[in-house]
């Protein structure tokens, strides 16, 4: 069970998350190429890491391809995520994101094996309802939200992923194999990108400002290999729909941050606190409807259980009632 500490950890990183679409909408380079360097640099990193802890990462074939190719989702996730935040803002972005929550309560049951939880496709629908009360006057972004939607789908499909790779494996190698396999994508990627995306412009490798620089290395060693390794952590005390759930969070601490440093260009209007509102009263709501949905299916158990008892024990009670003279008669017989 997860404590005060460790909802608050999640709660930074979902902060250290929504300053992600910031410095996506700051740093100069295309989303392509900026996936490419915040891989490269966390893969190196991460790498480092194990060597210095002396931790094994040598998988089986089946393990890492797995990594790899849930690496491979994370880059598609990342690129979308960037593209959207470039072509709309910061806001639409991560209002697109928060629809994690209700993928998430699809795709977790249909990938583990379990019924759906009515209450979580509930609370994925308020959130919804949420996000259309922030952005009813903002579907003149329509392209840039459809990006969001489709990487929130995305990242609830490699949360749930995640979910299970935990359980079986230690989250920094884990880390590691999927930033390499978001890198490779990348390298894959570039030739069909740079032919048939942009064919006059090309690869775009070097930013315009050499502060760029600084930005991508807080991409990668802050928002990627130390926000990244503690998330997946985190899934060992979390479920994936708690953690999409808080990261519904996102848009609230990151339209925030970029009101502060963008100014009138993230300007909120009052659907924005409203719609907040709502987001937060469902993020806040679910623990408390969790709690209630267990402990009331427990109850249910344990009456089944009494039931089951209590007839096994009047039936005993009667055979040891019964005429020791008939029992002869039925033996005989």
């Amino acid at each position: 069970m997860p404590n005060l500490r460790d909802h608050a950890t999640l709660h930074f990183i979902v902060l250290i998350w929504g300053f992600t679409a910031i410095l996506g909408k700051l740093i100069t380079i295309p989303a392509v190429e900026l996936v490419f360097y915040r891989t490269l640099i966390a893969t190196i990193l991460l790498g480092f890491i194990l060597m210095q802890r002396r931790q094994p990462f040598r998988l089986s074939w089946g393990a890492g391809l797995k990594m790899i190719g849930t690496g491979m989702l994370i880059s598609a996730h990342w690129i979308l995520f960037f593209a959207s935040a470039n072509i709309s803002t910061v806001s639409v972005c991560l209002a697109g994101m928060a629809t994690a929550t209700l993928w998430t309560s699809i795709l977790d049951p249909l990938i583990n094996w379990r019924r759906i939880a009515p209450f979580e496709v509930f609370i994925g629908l308020v959130i919804i309802v949420g996000l259309y009360v922030v952005f009813r006057f903002e579907f003149n972004h329509a392209v840039g939200l459809i990006l969001a939607l489709v990487s929130a789908l995305l990242a609830a499909l490699f949360t749930v992923i995640n979910g299970r790779l935990i359980k079986k494996h230690n989250h920094t190698v884990i880390t590691f194999y999927e930033m390499a396999g978001a890198c490779l994508a990348c390298v894959l990627f570039f030739p069909f990108y740079a032919h048939y995306f942009f064919p006059e412009r090309g690869l775009v490798l070097i930013p315009n400002a050499s502060i760029d620089w600084l930005y991508i290395g807080i991409l990668a060693m802050v928002c990627t290999v130390y926000a990244y390794t503690i998330a997946v952590k985190l899934m060992t005390k979390f479920s994936p729909f708690a953690i999409n759930l808080t990261v519904n969070l996102e848009p609230v601490y990151g339209i925030l941050l970029a009101f502060l440093i963008f100014g009138d260009a993230e300007k909120m209007t009052i659907g924005f606190y409203l719609g907040t509102l709502i987001i937060l009263l469902a993020v806040l709501a679910y623990p408390y409807l969790n709690k209630y949905f267990e402990n009331t299916k427990n109850a249910w158990k344990d009456r089944r259980a009494e039931k089951r008892a209590g007839k096994q024990g009047l039936k005993n009670q009667d055979i040891a009632n019964q005429d020791p003279a008939l029992e002869t008669v039925k033996v005989n017989r």
